[in-house]
């Protein structure tokens, strides 16, 4: 997989417009600290601290798709209440969404209110109906898509199973699409797959497909086998499935099944993943990608979803860094200091630290793990300076390095606490991290505060620096040393 191409793919799709049909609700998030269980039961007290509600569902496909850089047409279903115009409101204040939501008397809106204290969620409640929405409804849906869809680049059916996705709206769609040429792409829900028709894409979880047809899909041989069967029996052209931490898989029209994983990274909250992977999914396909194209674009951009709290949404520009870093497959060497700059920016926007630590890393040891995983444990993000071949020759001696950068920068990126990895040639990092201005520097080694380089840097924008006391026996150079004694024995 080529990152060019998949960035490209980003640009291309600029300003495109997706029509997205489905289930609107609201998320609330209510955020608190616990101390205490309380006296009356064994539950915790939560002291409230703040709130914050956003678009929930279809709505937060919407968001995700404005935030890659698409123009969105939201069709939906809302209640004739509070929550509704709250809603309404929301979606008014994101840029490139156009809402068109049509009230119902006597139905509330979907509203799931989360409690969360630190990055613990503790319980969620839901207020919603869920029942068909009448013919009346259903025509001003169909009248609503035929309206946008002449336009569109694709059009997207979010179905959460809250009953605007009835048969009568699917239909519309489908035939918006062949009447446009446009791909009609489905998140479904349910065990009948088939009442969607024959959308150009399908794409339920592990759970769903497993529950939908009765098949495991844990493995990739159990994941392939659920697909086929899903091939055979459904009229759509091609079928994705999302596996969390697994990745993604699909099966095209040729039945060929294809299994991509992403890299594994530290997930902080999975609420809202699968509208950021159908939005990027919709990113590729608008484009003009191909499929798997599309899939490498749905992994990299939940892999950067679920690492912020709440219903998240990810940026044009923070996929685009993290395709720029390889992040999306865990193949990155090295990146330039300006992709650097631009992704800590990003991370900083985000509220996350970004942390610092250096060496030559020329044949990785317990010692260095060690060094990366407690500087990991201490910041958001880790970025890792590592010398050039030419800095380490310089360093270390005419023999050195055994490895070279390109090698070094490999095995590191492939650790799950390494999120950058930047070479300097410099026989010290110092202006590395006056450029990067990290709010954490850690160290592994002998060291005092006036002896790390680059300690006053940080210091002076309010950072921290944290020395990690060395293992015995572990280095670079014993294990060269060691290396050539088994030799010569």
């Amino acid at each position: 997989m080529a990152r060019a191409s998949l960035i490209d793919l980003i640009a291309k799709a600029a300003g495109r417009k997706i029509v997205c049909i489905g289930d609107v609700m609201l998320d609330r998030f209510v955020y608190g600290d616990v101390s205490r269980i309380s006296p009356e039961a064994p539950v915790p007290i939560m002291r409230r601290t703040r709130e914050a509600s956003m678009p929930g569902g279809a709505g937060n496909v919407a968001r995700n798709l404005a935030s890659l850089g698409l123009h969105t047409a939201l069709i939906g279903v809302v209640g004739d209440d509070a929550e509704g115009r709250e809603l309404a409101s929301l979606l008014g204040k994101l840029p490139n969404v156009e809402a068109d939501l049509i009230a119902m008397r006597g139905r509330p809106t979907t509203l799931k209110t989360r409690f969360v204290a630190g990055s613990q969620q503790l319980l969620r409640v839901d207020a919603e109906e869920v029942a068909g929405i009448g013919q009346d409804v259903e025509s001003e849906l169909v009248s609503a898509i035929h309206q946008v869809a002449a336009e569109a680049s694709l059009i997207i059916l979010s179905d959460y199973a809250k009953g605007a996705m009835s048969d009568g709206v699917i239909k519309a769609a489908l035939d918006a699409g062949k009447a446009f040429d446009i791909p009609v792409i489905a998140d479904p829900k349910g065990r009948d797959f088939s009442r969607y028709g024959a959308v150009d894409l399908i794409k339920p979880n592990g759970h769903e497909l497993a529950h939908a047809f009765g098949m495991p899909t844990e493995t990739d041989q159990e994941a392939a086998a659920a697909l086929e069967a899903a091939a055979r029996a459904l009229p759509a052209r091609a079928v994705v499935v999302t596996r969390a931490a697994k990745g993604m898989s699909f099966i095209s029209k040729e039945g060929e099944v294809t299994h991509k994983a992403g890299k594994a990274r530290e997930v902080y909250d999975v609420s809202g993943a699968g509208d950021t992977s159908i939005a990027a999914l919709a990113l590729g396909l608008a484009g003009g990608g191909t499929l798997g194209q599309a899939v490498d674009l749905a992994i990299a951009a939940s892999g950067i979803a679920v690492g912020k709290s709440g219903t998240a949404t990810v940026s044009a520009d923070e996929l685009r860094g993290a395709l720029e870093m390889g992040l999306d497959h865990g193949g990155v060497s090295h990146i330039p200091l300006e992709t650097a700059l631009s992704q800590i920016s990003i991370w900083r926007d985000a509220g996350l630290t970004v942390g610092f630590t250096n060496g030559c890393f020329d044949i990785l040891h317990p010692g260095h793990l060690k060094v990366l995983e407690e500087a990991k444990s201490r910041c958001g993000r880790l970025v890792v300076g590592l010398n050039s071949d030419a800095s380490v020759k310089r360093l270390k001696g005419p023999t050195r390095p055994v490895n070279d950068a390109e090698s070094r920068a490999r095995v590191l990126s492939g650790l799950t606490a390494v999120d950058a990895v930047v070479v300097f040639d410099e026989d010290t990092p110092a202006a590395l991290i006056e450029a990067l201005q990290p709010d954490l520097l850690v160290k592994g080694g002998d060291y005092t505060l006036d002896t790390i380089v680059g300690a006053d840097v940080v210091l002076a924008r309010g950072g921290t620096v944290h020395i990690v006391p060395t293992l015995d026996g572990q280095s670079t150079t014993a294990a060269i040393a060691r290396a050539k004694a088994n030799t010569h024995e």
